[in-house]
């Protein structure tokens, strides 16, 4: 596929809400960025879209801190999302600096909870980080795209499926940036909606790495 075809296009409707909670712990001393939420959501901003043809006020949504699951640590990122509509987008996003005038090598990689493993494929994880926020669906990379596959895209990301397995999965991409004229790129975590159920699943130890090249 080339790179092009990384990049999608379509309609949707953001629905955006900022947190107010404590600052994000980082735990791992290796990374650029860390955040494992054993502080709270601090200035992680929750945000959902879905098409067109929903009212986004009819789409039911939920971002938070919990201490149900967690990778490492006592707490994890909580996202829940009706699947009504067989549609919808939930995430969190936050900035991440960097030096401008430089291009990159980036990875980032996040622990995934899933209930169990499901023949059906009922949520997508989705990253992303790019020099701007995610507002909609179209914003993610396309079903079973993962940017390590390609070279230098405008913004690295994967839309990947869970319920692979029952419990923690790490999903992981690679981003190839150009040369980047912003000091502040903005990484999003969440699941978009493929089954017509109610799932909820928890994020954690998520990092990014960012190298010069």
């Amino acid at each position: 596929m080339h790179r092009r075809a990384f990049l999608r296009t379509g309609t949707a409707v953001s629905v955006t809400g900022i947190t107010g909670l404590a600052g994000c712990l980082g735990r791992n001393d290796e990374a650029d960025f860390a955040a494992g939420f054993e502080d709270g959501l601090g200035e992680w901003e929750s945000r959902a879209a879905i098409g067109p043809e929903v009212d986004p006020a009819d789409f039911a949504w939920e971002v938070g801190v919990s201490d149900e699951r967690a990778a490492e640590g006592e707490q994890s990122l909580r996202v829940w999302n009706e699947g009504d509509h067989d549609d919808g987008v939930t995430w969190a996003t936050h900035e991440v600096p960097v030096e401008p005038g430089r291009a990159y090598d980036v990875r980032v990689s996040g622990q995934f909870w899933s209930e169990s493993e499901s023949f059906n494929t009922i949520r997508h994880a989705v990253m992303r980080l790019g020099p701007r926020p995610a507002e909609v669906e179209a914003d993610f990379p396309a079903v079973g795209v993962n940017s390590t596959d390609f070279g230098e895209t405008p913004y690295g990301g994967l839309r990947e499926p869970l319920w692979l397995a029952e419990g923690w999965r790490e999903y992981a991409f690679e981003w190839t940036t150009p040369e980047l004229s912003t000091e502040t790129l903005h990484v999003a975590v969440g699941t978009a909606v493929i089954w017509e159920a109610d799932a909820t699943h928890y994020v954690d130890d998520l990092t990014v790495t960012v190298e010069p090249r």
